[in-house]
């Protein structure tokens, strides 16, 4: 039945009807075109007040609904849009079925809001309404991030009004500001953007792109925004990315909460701000109390980083005492002497004409007026000397990490549902995650960032012998956050379970960043300073990233990094600090220098970027040579050799990653999986297109093709030849080193070994094809292992001499072998590459490209041979061009599908570790004496990524 009161509308379109609005896909929205847009959709809407759940996204359809609606006096309820995180489709149906809204707006089919292709849908489930409204009511807002807490805020019309009011009068916002909407629509910050601007007549430059993404640059120079907002994750992006280099003289400045900011960072981006003419506002708030409740002047963000500052224009702070704390968390509040805080500290509360009606935990919930006229922050704060106010913890059960606010006991309450047991807390840095046995702590984590969205890294684990208490029986968070503290203080952050420690993190100790960055791009949480890239199990397709950001580290690499360990590599960062020795390279193209040790983490914001990225050889040769295939094949050119060139690398890679000095048992694991994880996806492949068209031969889908008979003649059999001759000489070489005889031998001898193996695989080659190949023994498996060979030996040449042995053997064996002087040179030339250039120099605009098609390499070459063909003879250029962009895309669907599937096996995993684990519980209780050993079922899943590069 419809909700008989009268309605308190609002209206936030507060500019001249000529003035621009809105900014969306290129096309400029002014006020009046936006007010006829919203008094269409209201009378799409109706006059019956009715519970209206809006898709969210920073388009143009959501932000027309959502302001007709408030407008109208309609009820809102934002919903993310468009996500695959299981935990937020539960968050989605949950909050359809408990709250039951009457119309749901959404774009149709898969399409994102805003495209081209999407269809705006006002979706009816009802002409009327089931629900009671009171007349104050304009917006429900969620406040738990993606764990799905139940419980929404109920904001009323005042509440939007009086804080974007707020927000504009303390960032001076006037018509000729312009923000770009770097923050989603249903996060309260990001909708208090689109308010406070909208309400001061400004305008929105409406993306959901990253402030990774180089396209939200050009659009943000180009239609001159004077502001974006972002979370502490934001900011760390930022500073990767070279923002203080980029030339945006339209900003006017920057605003940033969700989270604590730390304080080092807050004076870079103030400081930056000085010299760029930009401010930085820091903002502290909550959706209960709209969305901000303090900021800190920019002119105090140096000397005062890390408070929160001045209650908004309107609004009133005070700090209750400790004893006076109240809290609905099971935990219950911390109690005096739980943690050393210091005087002065109690929970921060908060009065203003932005604090909500309450919450809503069942549609009923509607019609209440008022329950709250104070907001009980639920944060432990102390007012300082110079009058600004500091949180410095919290005092109930709800978190905030990298942005996301988090229900700890909800998290709780989903693990036990999985079978685990763990107990959650929160430094304000990280999630921590406690559990009773050690094989649990990693099943515990895994679980826990997958159902909040957090990154690995951002998710440490301890083992504790039991789950303390307190006196009354509660459980006892601030003895876990002591315990904590204490196991990192004695035994260093790389005691526990994954994560890094805030304080050794920041600390300018080169081997530990290394360490660090080593861990969280190879996903090894536990991995030590003695740890090097290759023993980690790096592949192909990880080195290229990590290669990149130890550059940025450390300066030029020397050839054998992979094999350095942390402690060395940071060592020798240190010692060209120091100026004990040069790094990078001369001119222009300079990598970005090694930082001394005193000189601050993020040393991105203030340094010169340098024009150019240098990009190791083989990830240039490898996107080189998949685009002379390619272009070759469709006629674009005539330029042959490179699947030759890419076999060389292949053994170069081999040689570097499956074949470094680890234990000879570790060497046979990554050999067979780099075998199964080429050939996964190329009989995957190559079988389908065989079932629909016929094309191939079973024995050209099981890439057996060379132990078939044939005439000797080139067919579309051969397509795979690369693949063949890759994956049955990565199963030899497992087979051969299997055999500890061979395995010590090659570790005693490397270079000679190498050496050896490429005489035999040339005595093959010889003695199958003689001095030139002809027809399909250029292809055959056995007369190409030479490549893989040459390749190997030039990744173990590491002295010079050797270095010129290995080249003259290059050229002596690649000139003849084809009879084509040509293709012969573009083969000794890559390989040549290969020994004598380290990296390549590339405009930094390029190098994500080259890095894509090298990672993407070998699902060019499965899939080309199906794209290019109809193009051949009209447009070479095209078939090209739709070649490479099909591979890309096949690799990129690839790699999501593997991640997923790693996921569900990950899942599995941890059920069953958990039934066993509760098995032997139930044995203990029951008095069993026996002992019990299982496998370790705790381990971390990683997906399966380098299936991007052959020789991976």
């Amino acid at each position: 039945m419809p909700s008989t009161s009268l309605a308190v509308g609002l209206s936030l379109l507060g500019g001249r009807p000529d003035a621009p609005a809105l900014i969306a896909q290129g096309r400029t929205v002014d006020y009046a075109e936006l007010g006829e847009r919203v008094a269409q959709r209201r009378h799409e809407l109706g006059t019956t007040r009715r519970l209206v759940m809006i898709e969210a996204a920073n388009a143009l359809e959501p932000i027309v609904t959502y302001l007709a609606a408030v407008e109208s006096g309609h009820p809102v309820l934002f919903i993310a849009g468009e996500t695959g995180d299981e935990a937020a489709q539960r968050n989605l149906a949950s909050l359809v079925e408990r709250f039951d809204p009457d119309v749901i707006a959404a774009a149709s089919g898969d399409a994102r809001p805003g495209t081209e292709a999407s269809r705006w849908n006002l979706i009816e489930r009802r002409t009327g309404s089931r629900h009671e409204f009171h007349p104050d009511l304009a917006l429900l807002a969620s406040t738990s991030g993606s764990t799905g807490s139940p419980k929404l805020v109920r904001l009323s019309a005042e509440n939007l009004r009086s804080n974007a009011a707020a927000i504009g009068e303390y960032l001076r916002l006037s018509p000729t500001d312009r923000a770009a909407t770097t923050l989603p629509l249903q996060y309260c910050y990001g909708l208090s953007v689109v308010n406070s601007h909208l309400l001061a007549g400004a305008s929105l430059l409406l993306t959901d792109r990253s402030v990774t993404d180089e396209t939200f640059w050009r659009e943000a120079s180009d239609h001159r925004i004077t502001s974006f907002a972002g979370v502490p994750y934001t900011f760390e992006l930022l500073e990767a990315g070279g923002f203080a280099e980029r030339e945006l003289p339209s900003l006017r400045y920057l605003t940033q909460a969700g989270g604590r900011l730390a304080p080092d960072a807050v004076r870079r981006f103030a400081e930056l701000g000085e010299r760029r003419g930009f401010e930085l506002f820091v903002m502290y708030g909550q959706t209960e109390a709209t969305a901000r409740m303090a900021y800190l002047p920019p002119a105090l963000a140096a000397s005062a980083a890390g408070a929160i500052g001045l209650p908004i224009p309107g609004g009133r702070l005070r700090i209750d005492a400790l004893g006076d704390v109240e809290s609905d968390a099971p935990s219950g509040p911390p109690q005096p002497g739980d943690a050393s805080f210091g005087d002065g500290v109690g929970e921060l509360v908060y009065e203003g004409p932005n604090v909500m009606l309450g919450y809503a935990e069942r549609p009923a919930d509607f019609a209440l007026g008022r329950t709250v006229h104070e907001l009980r922050t639920g944060d432990l704060a102390r007012r300082r000397d110079d009058g600004l106010f500091e949180v410095v913890g919290r005092a109930n059960r709800f978190a905030k990490v990298f942005g996301l606010r988090l229900d700890l006991d909800r998290v709780e309450r989903l693990l036990a549902e999985e079978g685990i047991a763990a107990r959650l807390a929160s430094d304000d840095e990280r999630l921590l995650v406690f559990a009773t046995a050690e094989r649990l702590v990693a099943a515990a984590r895994e679980r826990v960032a997958a159902l909040t969205g957090l990154p690995p890294h951002a998710v440490v684990g301890y083992a504790v012998a039991e789950f303390p208490r307190t006196a009354s029986g509660k459980p006892d968070t601030a003895a876990l956050l002591r315990f904590a503290a204490d196991h990192e203080r004695v035994l260093g952050p790389a005691a526990a379970t994954g994560g890094t420690n805030p304080t050794t993190a920041a600390s300018d100790d080169l081997p530990e960043r290394v360490r660090e960055l080593l861990a969280t791009l190879l996903g090894v949480p536990n991995a030590s300073p003695d740890d090097s890239f290759a023993g980690l199990g790096g592949d192909s397709l990880s080195y290229i990233e990590v290669s990149l950001r130890l550059e940025q580290l450390l300066g030029a690499l020397p050839r054998e990094w992979p094999t350095l360990s942390a402690r060395e590599l940071g060592e020798l960062g240190a010692r060209r600090a120091g100026g004990d020795e040069g790094g990078g390279v001369e001119g222009s193209t300079t990598t970005v220098a090694c930082e001394p040790r005193s000189a601050p983490r993020n040393r991105t914001v203030g340094r010169r970027r340098p024009w150019a990225v240098r990009l190791e050889t083989p990830a240039v040769l490898r996107a080189a040579a998949i685009v002379l295939i390619v272009g070759t094949h469709a006629d674009l050119f005539m330029l042959k050799g490179g699947a030759h060139v890419l076999l060389a690398v292949a053994g170069y890679n081999l040689a570097r990653f499956q074949l470094a000095a680890v234990p000879g048992s570790t060497r046979v694991r990554r050999l067979a999986r780099s075998a199964v994880q080429i050939a996964v996806p190329a009989v995957l492949w190559i079988g389908a297109v065989a079932l629909v068209t016929g094309q191939y031969r079973p024995t050209t889908a099981l890439l057996v093709n060379n132990l078939v008979p044939s005439d000797g003649r080139w067919n579309e059999q051969w397509q795979f030849w690369f693949l063949e001759a890759a994956i049955w000489t990565i199963v030899g070489l497992a087979l051969l080193f299997a055999v500890r005889a061979v395995d010590r031998l090659e570790r005693r001898a490397p270079f000679g070994f190498a050496l050896g193996a490429l005489a035999v695989a040339l005595a093959a080659r010889f003695a199958i094809a003689g001095p030139q190949a002809e027809f399909v023994e250029r292809y055959s498996a056995a007369v190409v292992v030479w490549l893989i060979a040459l390749g190997w030996l030039v990744a173990r040449a590491d002295t010079t001499a050797r270095r010129l042995l290995v080249s003259a053997i290059a050229v002596a064996t690649s000139f003849g072998f084809f009879g084509e002087p040509g293709r012969e040179a573009i083969v000794a030339g890559g390989i040549l590459a290969l020994i004598w250039v380290r990296a390549v120099p590339l405009p930094r605009v390029i190098v994500p490209i080259v890095a894509t098609l090298a990672s993407a390499s070998m699902f060019i070459y499965l899939t080309h041979w199906q794209v290019y063909p109809p193009f051949e003879q009209s447009a070479p250029w095209l078939g090209t061009l739709l070649s490479l962009m099909v591979g890309v895309l096949a690799w990129r669907v690839y790699l999501v599908v593997s991640v997923r599937a790693s996921r569900i096996a990950g899942r599995a995993r941890t059920a069953l570790a958990a039934r066993s684990t509760a098995r032997r519980s139930g044995a203990r209780r029951a008095g069993s004496r026996r002992p019990c050993h299982t496998a370790d079922g705790g381990a971390a899943v990683q997906a399966t990524g380098a299936v991007a590069a052959v020789g991976g």
